[in-house]
């Protein structure tokens, strides 16, 4: 008989047990505990961690990471207007409950089931369960943030309403080499790359990936900077992710990091770092303490991509937005979020929004396809 508990610390959860049911990094045991030692999540933060789980005499068959939000930061999902909706009328959007990775807007599973478990059996009893949580937590409702394909199709009968947005993403068309994909792209385009890293070489600045063995806590202490100096800039703190965070990542985690450092002379000027899937680069942290012309380019991209290539790793997701990874060759994707909101009249008026959104969504991505550099034929 399958019975479900919700549970508060990640480390009330057997790493083995939870392990077994995904190999995606961000969802990983080790991810998620660092995310709670190093207290970038839990008490004070607005992201209040839950693990919903089902078993079967004490098996663990699935589980789904939760948060109750208290605010929508970090999200990459954006329904500030909603909430304002909310206030307006007098009523609180939150609390609300959040099925995501906190600060990733990385698609990838919500729902991690064990490989024996029938979906067809796990989902229903999840969405059951989410929603007498919702109910007794009395939140506004629910969130599922950029789900795959496969948990959308599973949750159609959920009552949540499938909202849509864009990225853009590179494939690996069975390149071996670097050059192998330029030769894909028209002349102008292939002579503008070349250009923006040539430009990085000129100004006397090299780059170095590390990962695995390589990586030590001292390349940890020399990423933080860069990282919190990019939030600086943008919004006037330094991140969302402690010290901490990046020190039990690198120790926890290092074969499923990349680490690209920039150099110039002698000195560590910037840097991005990765998370390694099985199949796929995600880019997610940047920054850079001197502006040097196309680095960004060069160590947020052509380097990820080059990696890629290397390894044999089929997607790189090099994060949210940027419309200016289309020229570089990075296609437009649909990402996809699932909304359930408990007010009837919201509900209501949210799922006309995002059915009018998906329209322009589509369109967007459609016409962002077309400006892609790659070669006819």
């Amino acid at each position: 008989m399958i019975t479900s508990r919700i549970l508060s610390a990640i480390t009330e959860v057997p790493p083995a047990g939870w392990n077994f049911l995904t190999n995606n990094p961000f969802l990983s045991h080790p991810f998620l505990l660092t995310l709670e030692t190093s207290h970038s999540i839990g008490p004070g933060t607005g992201w209040e961690p839950r693990y919903l789980l089902l078993e079967d005499e004490g098996r663990l068959l699935a589980a789904m990471p939760l948060w109750i939000k208290t605010h929508s930061w970090g999200e990459y999902v954006f329904d500030q207007e909603w909430a304002r909706a909310y206030a307006r009328h007098g009523l609180s959007y939150y609390p609300k409950l959040v099925a995501a990775v906190p600060f990733t807007p990385a698609t990838g599973p919500r729902v991690l089931i064990h490989p024996d478990a029938d979906p067809a059996e796990i989902h229903p009893a999840l969405i059951q369960t989410l929603h007498h949580y919702r109910h007794e937590t009395g939140a506004s409702g629910w969130h599922l943030l950029f789900p795959d394909e496969t948990t959308v199709t599973h949750w159609q009968g959920s009552g949540a309403h499938h909202r849509l947005g864009c990225q853009f993403h590179w494939r690996n068309r069975d390149y071996t080499r670097f050059d192998d994909f330029l030769d894909c792209m028209t002349a102008k385009r292939r002579k503008e790359i070349r250009r923006e890293r040539r430009r990085v070489a000129e100004q006397g600045v090299s780059l170095q990936r590390l990962s695995g063995a390589d990586l030590r806590p001292e390349h940890a202490d020399l990423f933080i900077p860069f990282y919190q100096d990019t939030y600086r800039r943008r919004s006037g703190h330094d991140g969302y992710l402690t010290p901490a965070f990046f020190h039990q990542l690198f120790r926890r985690m290092p074969e499923r990091l990349l680490l690209v450092l920039a150099w110039q002379d002698g000195e560590a000027i910037g840097g991005a770092l990765s998370l390694i899937g099985d199949d796929t680069l995600y880019g997610r942290y940047w920054g850079a303490l001197r502006d040097v012309e196309c680095l960004h380019f060069e160590a947020c991209l052509y380097q990820g991509i080059e990696f890629c290539i290397e390894r044999g790793l089929q997607h790189f997701d090099p994060g949210a937005q940027g419309e200016h990874k289309i020229p570089r060759g990075f296609e437009p994707v649909l990402t996809h979020s699932l909304h359930y909101l408990a007010h009837p009249g919201f509900h209501e008026a949210v799922g006309e929004f995002v059915a009018e959104e998906a329209e322009m969504v589509r369109r967007y991505a459609q016409e962002a396809r077309g400006l892609l550099p790659f070669r006819e034929g």
